[in-house]
C-alpha cells in the first residue's frame, strides 16, 4: 500500500510478451551489471528486478512498499505525497550525482514554449509530454525513445489550444495498459506499449472535454493542463477555463477509462435544488463560469474519496453579477469517487475578487494516527482536514476584511484563516519592505492600497502579496512519513487595478480606429509597445492569422477575457492594426455594422481589470525587500516550522556580493527516504538537493533552462535516478525542449 492507503494500479499483464518494448527492457534489466549489488545472489537480484517491473501487482511473497521504485503519478502516488522510499542517493553521496542522460524532444514551438510536466515511470518506462504536447515513452535508464504520439493537427489549433501540460496518467487491468492525457480540449487514450490510439475510447481514441458540460460553450476557452486521477476504472478530470465573462463552467467529470463515457458529473456551480445554489444569484448557474478544478486532485482509495481543489468564479476581479459566497469556487471538495456525491467541503475564499484559486493538488498524510488531507493556497496558508469528516486539524478563524468601494461590488465581509501553521509566504507589505526603493517608487507605494491581504481590487491599485501566481502554486508540496511538509513560495508583489469600462459606441456611430481600440482595451496587459509583459505575450510580429486573432477576441483564451462585447468593426480594426494591414472597409466608410445582435455577446461588467502587473523596481527586481522565493519545512503535527531558506538566486546580484535573495518559482519539491529534498523551480536554472533536516543545499546542477516543473525519482536495476524537465519559457527565461536525468556513478 502507498502512503495514505493508496494501492498502486496494476500494470499490463503482457509485460513479458516476447518482442514488446517491455520484454526487451525486462531482458536487459535482468542482465548482470558491474555494481556493488552484484554480490547479491543472482536469483534474488532478478526477483528485485521483477518487483521493480510489476510493483503495481500484489504478488504473493513478492514486493513490499520499500522495494517499489517507480513514480506512478505526477505526484508520486494517488495521494500526491511527492515522496519516494528510495534511498540509494542520500545525504552522504548526493554530491556525486552526474548526468545520466538527456533527451531533446525536437518540437519546441516557434517563438518558444514550456515543459511543465512531471514524468511518470512504470516498469522501467518513462512517460511524459513535450512542448508540442506529444507524448513520448523513453527507456528510463537511458532516455532512449520507444514510441511517440502526436495529437492530430486538426485538434491542435484554435482558441482552446494550450502549450501547457503537466503530465500523463497510467491505468492497467490485465493485458490492457493505457496512458491517458490531455492536449488542448481533448482527452486521449493510448496503448501504453505502442503509443497508438485506443480506437474504442471516445471518438476513435479521443474525447472532446467541451461535450457533456452543463451548457453549450461554443468556442469558449477550455483545456485541461493538469492530469486527472484514477479511481478503479474511472478517470476523474478537471479543466482550465477562461478568466472573464462568458467562461465555461467548471464541472468535474468522471470518465470510463475503457470507453470515454461520462459516468458522473459534479456541478461546481450548483444547479437549482443542489447544495450551494443559494450562494449565487438564482439564475447564475445558466451563465456563470469558472469554479474549475485545474490544479489536479488526490485520491484516498481506501475510503473511495477524491479531493478536488477549485478555482475562482469568473470574471476574476469583479463579482457584481455573482453576489454571494459562490460555492463551490475556491473550495476543497471531498467527493465520493465512485458517484461524485459531495461528502464535505471547505471554502478557502468567499466571493473571490483576487484570483485566489486553490493552486495545487492536495496532499494526503497521516498525523497523530489521523488520516488528513493538506491543502496549500496562493496566499501561503496551509489547511489540514480529517479526510473522512472534513474537521480541521487546527482551528480556523473567520476574520473581517476590507469592503470594496467599486459600485455594484459586494465583497464578502470575512475570510478564513488557519491559526496554525503560520503562512509560508509573506502576506503584508510595509514601509520597511520598500525602504530601499527609489523615491519615485516609494511615492508610488503610497498611492497603492496595501492595508490587508484581502484588500479588494481598486481604481488606485491594490498590492497583491503574494502575487496572482502565489505564494503557493501548481508545483504543490511534498510530505514525508515524519509528517513534515516541504513547500516553496514566491514572495513577489503584483498590482490589481480596476477602471470603469469604456462605453461602447452607439449603433451607427463611427467605430474607433484600431490603434485606439488597442490602447484602450489591450495595452494594459500587452503594453503600449505591444511587447507583452508578465502573463500577456508579445504581439510584435505575431504569427497568428486574422482568423485566429478574431477567434481569440471573440472567445477569450487563458487569462485573456473575451472581447465579444466589442462591435465587430472594432475587432476587425484592431486585428488590422496588430497585423499591419489596411483598416477594414466598414471602418473606413465610417459606419458601424450590425454586429451586436441581441444575445450575441455576454453582458459587459461595469468595471474592467487593467492588467496583470508584477511590481518591479527600476532594476527589474521585485519591488520589495528579499527574500523573493523560499522553501520551508513545516511540522504538520505541531504547526511549527522546522526551517525556511531563500531558494534561488539572481546571478547579477550575487556577483556583486549581495546575499542570496531567492527567486520567483514555478514547480515543486519532492522528498526521499535518503533524507533529501529535490527541487528546481527557480529562475537561475538550478536543480538542487537539500538536507531535509536542515534545508542545507548539498548539491546543485545547472540545467539547460530553468526547470519550471516538479522532478521525479525512480530506480532501474536498483540504480536511482532523478529526472527534471528543463523547459524554461517563463519569466523571460529562454525555452528548451530538454529532459535531464541524474544518477550516481
Amino acid at each position: 500500500m502507498a502512503r495514505g492507503g493508496n494501492p498502486r494500479p496494476r500494470p499490463a499483464g503482457s509485460l513479458s510478451a516476447r518482442g514488446s518494448p517491455y520484454w526487451r527492457i525486462l531482458r536487459s534489466l535482468s542482465s548482470p551489471v558491474a555494481r556493488p549489488t552484484d554480490s547479491i545472489p543472482n536469483p534474488v537480484r532478478r526477483l528485485r528486478v521483477l518487483c521493480t517491473l510489476v510493483i503495481p501487482l500484489v504478488v504473493a511473497g513478492g514486493c513490499t512498499r520499500s522495494e517499489t521504485s517507480d513514480w506512478l503519478a505526477t505526484g508520486a502516488d494517488r495521494g500526491n505525497t511527492h515522496y519516494s522510499p528510495l534511498s540509494e542517493i542520500d545525504r552522504d553521496n548526493v554530491a556525486g550525482l552526474r548526468v545520466a542522460w538527456t533527451y531533446r524532444t525536437g518540437d519546441l514551438p516557434a517563438g518558444g514554449g514550456q515543459i511543465q510536466a512531471t514524468p511518470i515511470i512504470v516498469g522501467g518506462i518513462l512517460y511524459t509530454t513535450t512542448p508540442g504536447l506529444a507524448v513520448v515513452a523513453l527507456r528510463a535508464d537511458s532516455g532512449t525513445l520507444l514510441w511517440r504520439f502526436q495529437p492530430p493537427a486538426s485538434r491542435s489549433r484554435g482558441p482552446s489550444w494550450s502549450q501547457v501540460n503537466r503530465g500523463v496518467v497510467y491505468w492497467a487491468r490485465g493485458d490492457d495498459a493505457r496512458i491517458l492525457y490531455t492536449a488542448g480540449r481533448f482527452l486521449y487514450a493510448l496503448d501504453a506499449r505502442t503509443g497508438r490510439s485506443v480506437r474504442t475510447f471516445g471518438d476513435s481514441g479521443a474525447v472532446d472535454l467541451a461535450r457533456g458540460l452543463s451548457r453549450d460553450i461554443g468556442d469558449a476557452f477550455l483545456v485541461a493542463t493538469s492530469p486527472g486521477v484514477i479511481h478503479a476504472d474511472l478517470l476523474i478530470q478537471g479543466t482550465r477555463v477562461g478568466e472573464g465573462e462568458g467562461s465555461a463552467p467548471g464541472d468535474v467529470r468522471a470518465y470510463d477509462v475503457r470507453t470515454g463515457a461520462i459516468r458522473w458529473t459534479f456541478h461546481t456551480i450548483p444547479h437549482p435544488g443542489e447544495f450551494g445554489h443559494d450562494t449565487w444569484p438564482p439564475d447564475a448557474w445558466k451563465t456563470a463560469g469558472g469554479a474549475n478544478a485545474w490544479a489536479g486532485m488526490a485520491v484516498d482509495t481506501k475510503r473511495g474519496i477524491v479531493y478536488v481543489p477549485t478555482g475562482s468564479a469568473t470574471p476574476d476581479f469583479y463579482g457584481g453579477a455573482r453576489v454571494g459566497a459562490d460555492l463551490f469556487a475556491n473550495s476543497l471538495l471531498a467527493l465520493d469517487a465512485a458517484t461524485g456525491r459531495r461528502l464535505w467541503h471547505f471554502q478557502a475564499v468567499h466571493h473571490d475578487l483576487w484570483d485566489r484559486d486553490l493552486p495545487a493538488a492536495p496532499t494526503l498524510a497521516r498525523l497523530n494516527s489521523r488520516d488528513v488531507v493538506v491543502q496549500i493556497t496562493k496566499p501561503g496558508n496551509v489547511f489540514i482536514f480529517d479526510r473522512g469528516t472534513g474537521a480541521s486539524f487546527f482551528p480556523i478563524e473567520e476574520r473581517r476584511v476590507p469592503p470594496s468601494d467599486l459600485e455594484g461590488e459586494q465583497a464578502w465581509p470575512t475570510q478564513p484563516s488557519p491559526t496554525k501553521p503560520a503562512p509560508f509566504a509573506r502576506q503584508s507589505i510595509s514601509d520597511r519592505d520598500v525602504a530601499a526603493l527609489s523615491p519615485a517608487e516609494r511615492a508610488r507605494f503610497r498611492t497603492l492600497r496595501s492595508s490587508s491581504l484581502w484588500q479588494p481590487p481598486s481604481r488606485e491599485g491594490s498590492i497583491m502579496l503574494p502575487g496572482f501566481d502565489g505564494g503557493g502554486e501548481w508545483g504543490g508540496a511534498a510530505v514525508d512519513p515524519s509528517g513534515t511538509l516541504y513547500v516553496n513560495a514566491s514572495d513577489v508583489p503584483w498590482i490589481a487595478r480596476m477602471r470603469a469600462a469604456a462605453p461602447l459606441p452607439a449603433p451607427g456611430a463611427l467605430p474607433r480606429a484600431g490603434a485606439r481600440v488597442y490602447a484602450e482595451s489591450c495595452a494594459g496587459c500587452h503594453g503600449a509597445d505591444r511587447r507583452g509583459r508578465d502573463r500577456a505575450p508579445s504581439l510584435v510580429a505575431t504569427r497568428l492569422t486574422p482568423e485566429a486573432v478574431a477567434q481569440v477576441l471573440a472567445s477569450g483564451k487563458g487569462f485573456m477575457p473575451s472581447f465579444a462585447a466589442l462591435p465587430r468593426a472594432e475587432r476587425d480594426a484592431v486585428i488590422a492594426y496588430l497585423l499591419g494591414r489596411p483598416a477594414p472597409a466598414d471602418a473606413r466608410a465610417g459606419r458601424m455594422p450590425d454586429a451586436r445582435e441581441a444575445g450575441a455577446a455576454p453582458a459587459r461588467p461595469p468595471w474592467e481589470f487593467v492588467g496583470y502587473e508584477r511590481w518591479r523596481d527600476s532594476g527589474g527586481y521585485p519591488a520589495i525587500a528579499p527574500p523573493w522565493g523560499t522553501l520551508s519545512a513545516v511540522n504538520l503535527e505541531t504547526g511549527e516550522y522546522r526551517w525556511r531558506i531563500p531558494l534561488g538566486d539572481h546571478p547579477g546580484r550575487s556577483a556583486r556580493g549581495a546575499p542570496v535573495t531567492g527567486t520567483e518559482q514555478y514547480g515543486g519539491p519532492i522528498v526521499t527516504a535518503g533524507g533529501l529534498v529535490f527541487i528546481a523551480a527557480t529562475e537561475d536554472a538550478m536543480l538542487r538537493a537539500l538536507d531535509s533536516r536542515t534545508g542545507k543545499v548539498l548539491w546543485a546542477a545547472k540545467l539547460p533552462a530553468p526547470g519550471f516543473a516538479t522532478p521525479a525519482t525512480y530506480a532501474v536495476r536498483g540504480k536511482q535516478y532523478v529526472v527534471i524537465a528543463a523547459g524554461g519559457g517563463k519569466l523571460g527565461a529562454p525555452s528548451s525542449d530538454t529532459y535531464v536525468a541524474f544518477t550516481l556513478p
